[in-house]
């Protein structure tokens, strides 16, 4: 059948044909999605270097399509009746050089194969491409980036030159046949010799003929799809069958029998996901109730991991039959980052997904997977810190989701948790190293909220702690200014914002610095400062001037270099959770915040020392608003009026300079 178009489809016909007539005889002929020709050559001419992939990704979606059967026969046992031994059967033809991948799963309809194989990548392709074309690191662009983005059918078009799929679904009368040589266009003919399920003729290349050998055959299924819980079958010339993998769920081997190759290609299977797994979880439960856990961190981060749905990703088996792979309440959303399967004996099978919302086993088990994912997550980090940082850097604001949304399960979270410090530099420190190191006489747990990119550790609110080495918390991530409020304490310390209320610092000694250390700046804090009563008068006037602009204004303990900050008053909200509210346009009563100054400033002095002198009235009021200025860039925040502050910075330089 060639591809000349008998009914022309627009380019993205693809995702409107769902009023196709099943009665229609005619090939009708559609046009890939527009990125998803610049796809197939990407992925035929350049980007996979191990092209066995192939059968194992139609071997994968084969069984998928088996368990799809599988469940859907629980409540229509007619759909099994006439093949109910589901199987995955491979077949050569070296004469016409086609191997041909067959399963007698759920099968396909006309839309079924419209929207399924004539949309690639439909989670992703943009960002697959953007990938590509942004990578310089071969390994980036490695095999196993098949199945991340749904492109795992196309990968045949690797050894392929053409690719056709005669397919029914179950309980359908009508069949169909697809084709496509993979340049842009797919055609689809309605032909009803298709039995159920799919049978999917690759039409091999000349380059491509060592396919055919079964020796070759069996090594791909041995090296990656012995997991598959269904026999592959592979038929000789004489029609006889050989099963080439055991055909057993490898959830249900014993741990000790499963070698790490076994692991790493089940998990490909069952994640979609490039890498291997970083931590892997095998769990049997006994006694009331029974069962069994397979489960996987990635080494990477899934694309979807903040996805406002914060949906998992495991799957729910019950009796060894693929039940679902979005149950609700199997996993909480802060695991959602965890791949793999749930294979439970207790629940019945003809359970749905409402049924199972409201089941008590649920709960119970979900519980379980919980206390042993965190025991496992325990063990790893106190083994192997280094490690620890890596899944660390990929879910830690994930999981710390978990400190605010699970009170029964926050203790071990916050043990969990890693941040990075004024004096941890580039490494992870945790909550019981920092409580460990604590100075003489500190009573809480201080930390500074704000982006990882803009600088923390220049805060100006740091100085005071720095001085007096004290260490503060850098909280980087949004979900931090939910936890934080919900914990209220670790190890009977309470969190403290250095940014709210007041530093108290004086209770702290001073660190001593060895001769020569320390800025010109800090070397001028350390001497003799304007008179207290200078200061107060200077302290009235700026809050005079500066009115309804600031709540407060007042002498900070918390700064040693720089000359003014804002801090939220006491009670009031953070200043960093405010502009992120304001970020994702969430309504924000605004906060006046408070202005501190720092006495031993030489700017400051040198501005006391010229209340009293007559005149300075004016220059006073523009060095006010001024420092207020300095304050608001020093956070980050935009300035209200840009044109008085060039205005007022012009006259202050100009009467300097002219001095």
């Amino acid at each position: 059948m060639g591809e000349a178009p008998i009914e022309e489809a627009p380019q993205n016909s693809a995702t409107k044909t769902g009023s196709a007539k099943a009665e229609s005889a005619k090939s009708e002929s559609h046009e890939f999605q527009a990125e998803v020709s610049k796809l197939l050559d990407l992925m035929i001419n350049s980007l996979y270097k191990d092209k066995d992939i192939f059968l194992r990704e139609l071997i994968a979606n084969a069984s998928d399509a088996c368990d799809k059967l599988r469940y859907a026969a629980i409540t229509e046992p007619g759909l099994l009746a006439d093949d109910p031994d589901l199987k995955v059967t491979l077949s050569v033809d070296k004469e016409s050089r086609t191997l041909t991948i067959q399963d007698n799963g759920i099968g396909m309809n006309h839309d079924d194969l419209v929207q399924n194989l004539g949309t690639i990548a439909r989670s992703g392709t943009e960002a697959f491409l953007k990938q590509m074309k942004e990578s310089k690191d071969e390994a980036a662009a490695d095999t196993n980036l098949i199945g991340q983005f749904g492109v795992g059918f196309y990968s045949s078009f690797m050894v392929a030159s053409k690719v056709e799929v005669f397919s029914r679904r179950a309980g359908e009368d009508t069949g169909w046949h697809w084709e496509s040589k993979g340049r842009g266009k797919f055609s689809i003919l309605r032909d009803d010799s298709a039995v159920r399920g799919a049978r999917i003729v690759l039409h091999l290349r000349k380059a491509e003929a060592d396919f055919l050998d079964p020796l070759r055959i069996r090594h791909i299924v041995s090296t990656y799809s012995d997991h598959i819980a269904l026999p592959i079958q592979l038929l000789d010339d004489g029609g006889l069958a050989e099963t080439l993998n055991e055909g057993s769920a490898l959830w249900t081997r014993p741990a000790s029998d499963i070698s790490e190759d076994q692991h790493k290609e089940f998990y490909r299977h069952v994640a979609h996901l490039p890498g291997d797994p970083w931590m892997t979880v095998h769990m049997r439960a006994e006694g009331r109730f029974e069962y069994t856990a397979l489960l996987y961190v990635p080494d990477m981060r899934p694309f979807d991991l903040f996805d406002p749905a914060r949906a998992h990703r495991v799957r729910l088996y019950v009796k060894r039959v693929f039940i679902t792979e979005e149950c609700e309440g199997l996993v909480p959303g802060y695991l959602r980052f965890m791949r793999g399967i749930v294979d439970c004996n207790d629940l019945p099978l003809n359970v749905s997904r409402e049924t199972l919302q409201h089941n008590p086993l649920l709960a119970k088990i979900s519980s379980g997977l919980v206390k042993r994912i965190l025991s496992e997550l325990e063990k790893k980090a106190k083994k192997e810190p280094e490690i620890y940082a890596d899944f660390w850097e990929n879910f830690g604001a994930v999981l710390k989701e978990g400190i605010y949304e699970a009170s029964d399960s926050r203790d071990k979270l916050m043990k969990l948790a890693r941040f990075r410090s004024l004096t941890s530099g580039d490494k992870w420190i945790s909550l019981d190293d920092y409580v460990a190191a604590l100075a003489e006489g500190q009573e809480a747990i201080y930390y500074l909220s704000g982006s990882a990119d803009t600088g923390l550790e220049r805060s100006p609110q740091l100085e005071g702690f720095k001085a007096r080495g004290i260490d503060v918390l850098f909280m980087t991530d949004p979900v931090d200014q939910f936890w934080l409020p919900t914990a209220a304490d670790f190890d009977g310390k309470a969190f403290r914002s250095i940014t709210q209320g007041s530093a108290d610092l004086d209770k702290f000694e001073t660190v001593k610095k060895s001769a020569g250390e320390g800025s010109a700046a800090a070397a001028a804090a350390n001497e003799k400062s304007a008179s207290d009563g200078d200061m107060d008068k200077l302290i009235a006037l700026v809050k005079l001037t500066l009115g309804e602009d600031v709540k407060d204004v007042r002498t900070s303990s918390r700064l040693t270099e720089s000359p003014v900050c804002l801090v939220a008053d006491e009670g009031d909200v953070d200043m960093h959770f405010e502009r992120l509210l304001r970020q994702h346009q969430q309504p924000v009563t605004g906060h006046k915040r408070v202005l501190e100054i720092n006495p031993s400033h030489s700017l400051n002095r040198a501005l006391a020392s010229l209340v009293s002198r007559e005149g300075a009235s004016e220059a006073l009021e523009d060095a006010a608003h001024l420092l207020l200025d300095q304050a608001r860039i020093l956070e980050g925040e935009a300035l209200p009026d840009p044109a008085s502050f060039s205005r007022r910075l012009a006259g202050i330089l100009t009467k300097t300079l002219s001095a």
